[in-house]
């Protein structure tokens, strides 16, 4: 069973908007992360990519949820993925195209 997404959005005091999800991102949840990521970029005040997408929390993304990064990833300041999304965020190229850091382990 696949675990429930849950997607957080505040901005920082530094003019950053954050997009945080937790849980897994699947075709169940691919709308509802896309309409996500283009609010938060709609939310930005300039043409300056200030969004940054914590992925340090989802244990597994599908291709659809790689294609809505590709397409958003001109506005994405960075991605912190989940270190163990490394590998398929690097296969798929969007390291690239984005600035994608591994979260640090606790």
């Amino acid at each position: 069973m696949a675990t429930p997404l849950t997607l957080r959005t505040r901005r920082r005091e530094d003019g950053t908007v954050l997009l945080t999800a937790t849980g897994e991102l699947d075709l169940s949840n691919i709308e509802a992360f896309s309409k996500a990521i283009a609010a938060a970029v709609n939310d930005q005040k300039d043409d300056v990519a200030r969004l940054t997408v914590d992925l340090s929390a989802v244990e597994y993304l599908d291709s659809g949820a790689i294609n809505t990064l590709f397409e958003h990833a001109e506005r994405i300041r960075r991605i912190v993925a989940n270190p163990i999304l490394m590998p398929v965020l690097t296969i798929s190229g969007l390291t690239s195209v984005a600035t994608v850091e591994a979260a640090e382990e606790n």
